[in-house]
């Protein structure tokens, strides 16, 4: 099968299964936050995955690679995104394994049935109206501020389509922990797990790793810090051994 590549798209090496993905530099790529994502979310045998906020496709292909689910399947509403990461998937064979659908995650419950998975991820935008300024480019501003979903639209629309005892996979920011834990919290996905992320040892956390539980009792276990980086440029050995191929 010939998979087109535009003149302004790269492809990369995932380090995974032999896995490539197909990147426009102009749009969003991936970065750190979805590696990091799709390392700390726990798949089971057989299992189904969905996606939210999918983008290039990037977190379903490396949970494959990763995990022995039966079934992962990608939401992105932009459709130059979701055309790349179809295009990702075919590139790997994967359209077995794999589907993307293009839709909104305001309206994921009615795109899909009611207790129809058991893991969602999500690598949302991370700002509100109160962080920062949008980007002027409409597909970065989708994807780094909250122009189309919120973040209560992600855990509602997650604690609809999980099925009972499903978990919740998301990657954010440290500074709106507070309201992620209340929206978990009332949507009953209870957070079971966070692993906060610092860009270097003594520097403040960029990333909070949280995992929740539909319909669990109460009771967070906090995990050890992880370091992405011992010096500039180098990475820790944790975060090398993610890029490591298996």
């Amino acid at each position: 099968m010939t998979i087109n590549i535009n003149s302004n798209e790269r492809i990369d090496d995932l380090q995974r299964n032999g896995y490539r993905i197909i990147q426009n530099p102009s749009l969003f790529c991936f970065g750190m936050d979805a590696v990091l994502l799709s390392a700390f979310a726990k798949v089971k045998k057989d299992e189904k995955v969905l996606d939210f906020c999918t983008g290039n496709g990037v977190i379903p292909i490396l949970l494959e690679a990763r995990t022995k689910g039966s079934h992962y399947t990608g939401l992105e509403i932009q459709d130059t995104s979701a055309d790349l990461a179809m295009r990702s998937v075919m590139l790997n064979n994967l359209g077995d394994k794999i589907d993307i659908v293009k839709g909104n995650v305001v309206e994921a419950s009615d795109i899909f049935k009611g207790a129809s998975f058991n893991v969602i991820t999500c690598n949302p935008p991370y700002m509100n109206d109160n962080h920062g300024l949008k980007n002027p480019d409409l597909p970065k501003a989708i994807a780094r501020h909250e122009v189309l979903c919120t973040l209560e639209d992600i855990i509602r629309e997650a604690s609809k389509i999980l099925n009972e005892n499903g978990r919740f996979y998301m990657v954010h920011r440290p500074h709106r922990l507070v309201e992620i834990i209340t929206l978990m919290h009332e949507y009953k996905l209870e957070p079971k797990r966070m692993r906060m992320v610092y860009p270097f040892a003594d520097k403040e956390p960029n990333m909070v790793l949280i995992e929740g539980i539909k319909g669990a009792g109460s009771m967070l276990k906090v995990e050890k810090p992880l370091i992405v980086y011992k010096e500039v440029g180098v990475y820790t050995q944790e975060v090398y051994e993610l890029y490591e191929s298996e």
